[in-house]
């Protein structure tokens, strides 16, 4: 029977491994320069090394030492998505310095271990820059067979709006996403509607990350004023913040919403914890979402740890670890995938 191995370089928290555990793909190590990431990573995994390296400064032997007697190497990365999201577009498209270079040390890396199958997931508009294309044309001229395209994640079971692009890359001829496991999206109320009530500013006693941040007065009366779904234009005119009054203010009506419970998430991001950053506002309680609730947003296990038992919660260091990972459900879809095409192309 062929001997696996998984290495996913970015690893954060560890989403897209922990996708591949579940689905039966072992993952030997985990690469990150983010020491935050260490804990959750090993405490949730395993079996999986957590190596803590700038990925510009990881070579090929090291990648090859870590995959060790494996037949079959699987490399798997999300290069930072900042310099590829909507917020970033005033950078240059075709720089190749600071974190627009991690994707070249990814092809970098990809060409001098020869993985079986390589994959990638960032954001989509990471299609119109020249170093996605510089990335792709590196695999096809090793002789990979490249699959790419924005997948929505609520069709693999994560109950939040989450549209990203997905990379297959495989020596063995043609690999592509399985079809959606979930036609019908899973939603906020399925995800989070059992879990305790909370108040603004109030943590669980028995899970310290089911915490939610506190609240203004003003923000407090804002969010009382909010509906499921709705926008601050339901707001009587004395809460309206000044900079939803200028023009540039009206194109972002989402900000301080609530959610809706029988629809999917908005998009979890680094700062899904704040009710003025977003839609991040709990449906029917009078407070944001709650740490816990943004990581079973990202279909993190319910127990997922993240900090030790006698660790600081903060909002801001947890937010970004659980805001900047591949949900898990969609890390086991692609799982799924490469599986699927190794059973159809390889003796296992």
């Amino acid at each position: 029977m062929s001997k696996i191995a998984c290495i996913d370089l970015f690893c954060g928290a560890g989403g897209l491994t922990h996708g591949f555990v579940l689905e039966g793909i072992p993952v030997v190590a985990g690469i990150d320069m983010d020491p935050a990431c260490r804990f959750p990573y090993e405490a949730n995994n395993d079996q999986a090394k957590f190596v803590e390296r700038d990925i510009s400064q990881v070579s090929a032997d090291e990648l090859n030492e870590l995959f060790g007697d494996a037949d079959l190497k699987i490399l798997a990365g999300c290069a930072p998505c900042q310099p590829f999201s909507t917020y970033a577009q005033r950078y240059e498209l075709d720089g190749k310095d600071g974190k627009w270079g991690l994707l070249y040390h990814f092809a970098r890396l990809a060409e001098q271990t020869s993985p079986d199958v390589i994959t990638m997931e960032n954001v989509p508009t990471v299609a119109k820059h020249v170093v996605f294309h510089d990335f792709v044309d590196t695999l096809k001229r090793l002789g990979y067979k490249v699959w790419f395209d924005v997948v929505d994640s609520s069709k693999y079971g994560v109950p939040q709006m989450r549209r990203r692009m997905v990379l297959l890359a495989s020596k063995y001829g043609e690999i592509k996403m399985i079809e959606p496991t979930h036609p019908k999206p899973s939603t906020v109320r399925q995800a989070i509607g059992r879990l305790r009530p909370l108040q603004a500013g109030e943590a669980a006693p028995r899970d310290r990350l089911h915490a939610s941040s506190s609240l203004s007065e003003k923000n407090l009366k804002r969010i009382r004023a909010s509906k499921p779904g709705g926008t601050w234009r339901d707001w009587p005119d004395h809460l309206v913040a000044d900079c939803h009054r200028v023009e540039s203010g009206r194109t972002y009506p989402g900000v301080y919403g609530r959610m809706e419970w029988d629809k999917p998430a908005p998009t979890m991001t680094t700062q899904c914890y704040g009710f003025g950053n977003g839609r991040f506002g709990h449906p029917e309680q009078d407070r944001a979402i709650s740490l816990r609730e943004a990581a079973i947003l990202q279909s993190f296990p319910r127990d997922y740890a993240f900090v030790p038992d006698d660790g600081e919660v903060s909002f801001t260091a947890l937010g970004r670890l659980i805001g900047n990972a591949v949900p898990v459900d969609l890390g086991r879809a692609i799982a799924k995938s490469i599986d699927a095409h190794l059973s159809s192309v390889v003796d296992r």
